[in-house]
């Protein structure tokens, strides 16, 4: 711990002692034995003949100890000393120091060696007396006081009313002190004041520590700190003081509860610190917590200090970057690591996740039905890490399943949002963010509603899109943004507003680049619910990638690769054209003979995240390091793509992957002059004053060496004189510990050094001097390095900026990898078994044979080998399945399995079946599991409602509808009814291809009132009954008081006809009901299945009653009845 150098050289004036000084500090103060250690100077202070210090050694006891306890003491001292080696040693240095005036204030002097004995064991004695009583006080207080109590000056700092006003009680409280110095000087005694301030430091002890911190004086540095603080007031902050990082506050407790470093209460904070070469790392794991951390360094270095006006204060410093989740670019959170030597470049440690952040934005005035909840909705989303705009605007319902969908297809990491929003959008959003661990969980920040009124929104964006300065352009963009929506406006002027707090405004400046997320007319509608139920992006177990269709699809060899087939797999394609450009250029990959495609393979393996790359330069917050790895991974991407052009030309069919790969090397030609400039080994090491090779472009850095070499040149002709100064030819400059131009001299041949010469250094046998020359000189030199150093980071900057005129057509060419990878991807997911190219087209048509689930196909291996399923349908023909049987049986797996197989076929990749042929479907919709939803305050079948509800208003003749056991929510009446009259408005109105799961046998009678458009369908299986009941002799044991669960095989084969049961006491069997519920319900189960089965005879009887027109049919219908009655009475 530091200690703070008192106003006075008097320690007895200084007031209380910290509880922070170190024992032997304080202990010495309090006794006043060695008056000497307060002084600066640290020489021996004479004693004054009218103070008590004149006194014999026992009255220097303080006046509370009883005579009896002195003459204990007393006696102590003849005792021989115990091991208190340190102890003693320091008291006899101290001793030294003060030139033994303890023996001069005695009337008879001792010995010198019974004086050093007296002394000792004197201090020994005061010294565990002291330091038992204060430790114990010490102890008993940080034990007894929580952490927050024990730093009550936290929650004043964090208020930062006024910071003039700490200023100003420091300086009051700094002229207080000195003139309570002054004061008891003059009227107190040495050891009089020392006793006074040990019994405030007891006072002190006992009070509340809040009390005492209240009235400590802030350093410099902690003022600067709550300067920075004041603006920053929710980021946690690294504030740089030299080689290490350090936190205060509430920052240092956090910092170590997250980072699990050691906190302390230094001065008026709790504080912890991290070394400067770890800083991305904590950085990166305070911000994967959700915080945001603010990075302080300082501007200022210590050669331009000592020249400057501010000598004497604490170094500059300012916030040079602020880091989230979605905004976690620059040097200080990627560091590189080394990658294959054959491409000799490093690999960029980043995420290949996306980094959305989304802004939402409502509108009631917008919204064309007036419905309770229904509401018009504008949203941004940017992804600063990659330059990525997405926008949307659309109508919601109170259930926010729009909104849900855009949420769950971006994945953002960050939400921002208005202060106040509606009760629906606000249930969504706790319900978005509480749904994985808290390292996943979104990041919401809140912003005042004022910044979303569209009035100032619209000056926001205006002014936004105005400063460029190109008048032309500057219409175009503000032309683009009007048409926008005022929901849209709105959260763009807001997502401006807060990423200028992050200097990454500059990704919104292009409007033409912005894309709309809802591309109904381009890809297919996949909705939240149907991401969700069908395991699009992440299986529904334990939300992670793997037992996803993107797990199965994903076998790219890139980062920005990844990226882009994610998008593909949420946006399937609905242009016969473009998904034929896909399929051929897969096809291209599996088959053909050419070594050219295998190359390109090659290279994509070595590449960084060139997407990261290069938006990190662009917003200027990139390393030498990083840009050199970038820049020369793309002239050597450009260099071996342009030998390629022949090969390609000749060997690759396949239109989209010819246009790629052609247009690569033109796309990357700009970066060949800015190689070229750099050089290499400069950019590796971080060396920007070396960093670039030729200055003709770069006069002030010219001019700068040119200043520092003039200088070097002197100080080497100085050598010459120095020479003749010690008469020594071969005298030489040596260079120690990073000090310069030092002369060495044998410590026996000092003498003949000059008196004005200054001694940097020395060791047992040298010495190590600078001359007045070399000290002016020298001092010259550093501040012009320094100057240097900002002359070229300015440079460097400007060096980015124009390559920044580059960066469009630059991305453009990492886009065409990133197509490129991603057929490679899907070439790669055909070799994993028999997969078969589907046939697209534009009637209506769903023809697959043998199909399998693609996901659980790799699951499963190849030891249990997956059931295939065959399915056809057609719009003119049969278009609905009702799928009926037992329990498990495969029903749900089949459904999700057509669904998968259209969506990897209009993504444009091959499909796990022996035959496809895919009309092409504009939305697959679906309505599957019963789970309530507190959140919203829904039950389970207000789900079901709600849900179906949506696909009703949305699904068309083109889509494909997935109902899952519909109407199991309510009692069975209730149901069937819900469950009868939607499919029939299926049937009937939407005319969609339809897969109904159920149960409810009279849903299946809709096959009869339409045979053409319907069938019914089962998973096969087959019944084992019990030997008991085929046993003739066992059969009376076998009575209805004691049944027996039939077991059930599945088959897993999707066939024709109603499953007359679900079998559901086989599924209970297998869960391990207790064997006495299962009789018990086998008993039930048949009572109700007779009941049911005599109510159905009967209504067919009088169903038939209706058509007899004759006393003849009249008999013969009596007496069928009658028989009826009779087999149908129990046994």
């Amino acid at each position: 711990m530091s200690r703070r150098k008192l106003a006075s050289g008097d320690a007895s004036a200084a007031g209380p002692a910290s509880p922070r000084q170190p024992v032997l500090s304080k202990f010495f103060r309090s006794t006043g034995s060695l008056k000497s250690t307060s002084s600066p100077t640290g020489a021996a202070e004479k004693a004054d003949p009218d103070s008590d210090s004149a006194a014999p050694l026992a009255s220097t006891f303080p006046p509370q100890l009883s005579p009896q306890v002195v003459a204990e003491v007393d006696r102590s001292k003849k005792r021989p000393l115990e091991s208190d080696g340190p102890v003693k040693k320091k008291a006899k240095k101290v001793h030294e120091k003060e030139g033994g005036s303890d023996s001069l204030m005695s009337e008879n002097p001792e010995p010198k060696k019974h004086l050093k004995t007296r002394i000792v064991s004197h201090s020994l004695e005061k010294l565990k007396e002291y330091y038992y009583r204060n430790s114990a006080l010490h102890q008993n207080r940080v034990q007894t006081k929580p952490l927050k109590e024990r730093c009550a000056v936290l929650p004043k700092c964090t208020d930062f009313e006024d910071i003039d006003r700490l200023r100003a009680r420091n300086a009051v409280s700094s002229e207080e002190s000195k003139s309570q110095i002054s004061q008891k000087d003059k009227t107190l005694s040495h050891f009089g004041s020392s006793h006074r301030s040990y019994e405030n430091l007891q006072k002190t002890s006992d009070s509340k520590p809040s009390n005492k911190r209240t009235k400590s004086i802030y350093t410099p540095l902690e003022l600067q700190y709550l300067e920075i603080k004041q603006q920053q007031k929710d980021a946690v902050l690294c504030v740089e003081c030299g080689y290490k990082y350090r936190f205060f506050g509430e920052d240092a407790e956090i910092a170590a509860r997250e980072l699990n470093i050691y906190c302390h209460l230094d001065h008026n904070f709790m504080t912890a610190s991290i070394p400067t070469h770890r800083l991305f790392v904590h950085v990166r794991r305070l911000v994967a917590k959700g915080y945001k951390v603010g990075v302080v360094k300082q501007t200022e270095t210590a050669a331009l200090k000592a020249i400057g006006d501010n000598k004497s204060s604490v170094f500059s410093r300012k916030l040079t970057a602020l880091y989230t989740k979605s905004t976690l670019i620059g040097e200080d959170v990627n560091p590189l690591v080394k990658l294959d030597d054959a491409v000799n470049v490093d690999e960029i440690m980043t995420d290949s996740s996306t980094s959305y952040l989304l802004c939402i934005c409502e509108n009631k005035e917008n919204a064309k039905d007036k419905k309770k909840g229904t509401i018009f909705i504008g949203i941004v989303g940017v992804q600063p890490a990659t330059g990525e705009v997405v926008l949307d605007s659309f109508q919601d319902s109170a259930s926010r399943s729009e909104l849900e969908t855009r949420i769950l297809s971006l994945q953002p990491v960050e939400l921002l949002l208005p202060s106040d929003l509606s009760e629906q959008t606000e249930t969504l959003i706790r319900r978005a963010t509480a749904v994985s661990v808290r390292d996943d969980r979104i990041r919401v920040e809140r912003m005042a509603n004022m910044y979303f009124e569209y009035s100032h929104a619209f000056q926001e964006v205006t002014d936004f899109y105005a400063q460029d300065g190109d008048d032309v352009n500057d219409s175009q963009n503000l032309s683009v943004i009007i048409k926008l929506e005022k929901p849209v406006i709105c959260s763009l002027a807001a997502i401006i507003r807060y990423l200028k707090e992050f200097n990454l405004e500059k990704v919104l400046s292009k409007p033409k680049n912005f894309k709309q997320l809802s591309g109904e007319v381009e890809f297919m509608t996949l909705n939240g619910t149907t991401l969700r139920n069908l395991e699009i992006l992440q299986n529904q177990t334990d939300m992670e990638t793997r037992g996803s269709l993107f797990w199965v699809l994903d076998h790219t060899r890139t980062s920005f690769g990844r990226r882009k087939l994610r998008k593909w797999v949420t946006q399937p394609l609905l242009k016969l054209r473009e998904i034929n450009a896909r399929l051929d250029a897969v096809s291209e990959v599996l088959h053909s003979e050419s070594s050219v495609l295998g190359h390109i393979e090659n290279y994509l393996r070595k590449l960084p995240d060139l997407e990261r790359g290069l938006c990190s330069i662009y917003h200027k917050r990139c390393s030498t390091q990083e840009f050199f790895l970038i820049v020369k991974t793309l002239y050597y991407l450009k260099s071996e793509f342009q030998t390629l052009v022949p090969a390609v030309n000749s060997f690759v069919q396949s239109e989209l992957l010819q246009s790629v790969i052609l247009e690569i090397p033109e796309l990357l030609s700009p970066v060949d002059r800015y190689l070229k400039i750099l050089n290499e080994q400069a950019a590796k090491s971080g060396d920007k004053t070396e960093l670039f090779s030729d200055l003709s472009d770069f006069p002030l850095i010219k001019k700068r060496k040119d200043e520092i070499q003039e200088v070097t040149y002197k100080i080497q002709i100085h050598l010459q004189e120095i020479r003749k100064i010690l008469k020594n030819p071969s005298a030489q400059y040596v260079t120690v510990s990073g000090q310069e131009f030092m002369i060495e001299i044998k410590n026996f041949a000092v003498s003949c050094i000059p008196t004005d010469w200054v001694k940097v250094g020395s060791t047992k046998a040298v010495s190590r001097f600078h001359s007045p020359f070399i000290v002016e000189n020298y001092r010259h030199l550093n501040q012009l390095r320094e100057q240097l150093v900002l002359d070229c980071n300015a440079e460097w900057l400007d060096f980015l900026e124009n390559f920044n005129k580059h960066y469009q057509c630059l991305c453009k060419a990492v886009h065409h990898l990133a197509t490129i990878d991603c057929i490679f991807s899907l070439a790669k997911v055909t070799k994993q078994g028999d997969y078969c190219r589907p046939t697209l087209q534009e009637e209506r048509k769903i023809i697959i044979k043998n199909g399998r689930h693609p996901v659980i196909d790799i699951l499963l291996g190849e030891q249990d080998q997956y059931v295939p399923n065959s399915t056809n349908l057609s719009g003119n023909s049969e278009r609905v399945m009702i799928i009926t049987g037992p329990n498990m049986g495969g029903k749900s797996l089949y459904i999700k399995q057509v669904a998968l197989i259209i969506i990897m076929a209009q993504i444009g990749s091959y499909v796990p079946a022996e035959e496809a042929t895919i009309g092409i479907v504009d939305g697959v919709f679906t309505r599957m599991g019963a789970a309530d939803n507190i959140c919203k305050g829904r039950s389970t079948f207000m789900e079901e409602l709600t849900d179906t509800a949506e696909i009703i208003r949305k699904a068309t003749s083109q889509s494909l509808v997935i109902l899952d056991e519909l109407g199991r929510g309510t009692s069975t009446y209730d149901g069937i009814a819900i469950a009868y009259a939607t499919l029939e408005h299926f049937i009937r109105e939407v005319k969609s291809f339809t897969l109904f799961v159920t149960h409810y046998p009279p849903v299946c009678e809709l096959e009869k009132s339409y045979s053409q458009h319907v069938g019914n369908y089962h998973m096969g299986f087959l019944v084992i009954e019990d030997e008991s009941k085929q046993d003739p002799g066992m059969r009376c044991s076998c009575s209805e008081e004691d049944p027996v669960v039939d077991f059930v095989t599945f088959l897993y084969q999707i066939t024709r006809g109603v499953a007359a049961r679900s079998y559901g006491l086989n599924v209970a069997k297998l869960a391990d009901i207790p064997g006495e519920i299962l009789k018990k319900a086998a008993v039930k189960s048949k009572e109700l299945e007779t009941l049911v089965n005599m109510k159905r005879k009967r209504l067919k009887c009088f169903e038939k009653l209706w058509t007899i027109n004759d006393a003849k049919d009249l008999q013969k219908w009596t007496e069928e009845l009658e028989m009826e009655e009779v087999t149908s009475l129990p046994d």
